[in-house]
């Protein structure tokens, strides 16, 4: 089963158990005591997912490593590509890097 079905699975079956007690068709007795709560619990979801998304996007921003190795590597690498690039004769503006 592939991400996209699993999400739209557990959102129909999120939404349908919301649609069922909005409309009044199971646990009356629950939901004309916590009414609004209900009603407004599919905003509250959204809103905590925002939340828990931006964390995440925080998290892996602040603790990224930077590989000193890798850079030094692609530097040579860039290095070696202009050498070969004059070679076969092309000519850079800034040719003092």
């Amino acid at each position: 089963m592939t991400k996209l079905l699993e999400w739209l699975s557990a959102f129909i079956a999120l939404f349908s158990v919301w649609y069922l007690l909005i409309s009044k068709k199971v646990a009356r007795d629950f939901v004309s005591e916590n009414e609004t709560l209900i009603f407004y619990s599919p905003i509250i979801a959204i809103l905590l997912f925002g939340m828990y998304a931006a964390s995440v996007v925080f998290y892996r921003v602040f603790t990224f490593n930077d590989c000193e190795e890798a850079a030094k590597e692609l530097h040579k690498e860039i290095r070696e590509a202009r050498e070969d690039l004059r070679i076969k004769g092309f000519k850079f503006k800034n040719s003092d890097k």
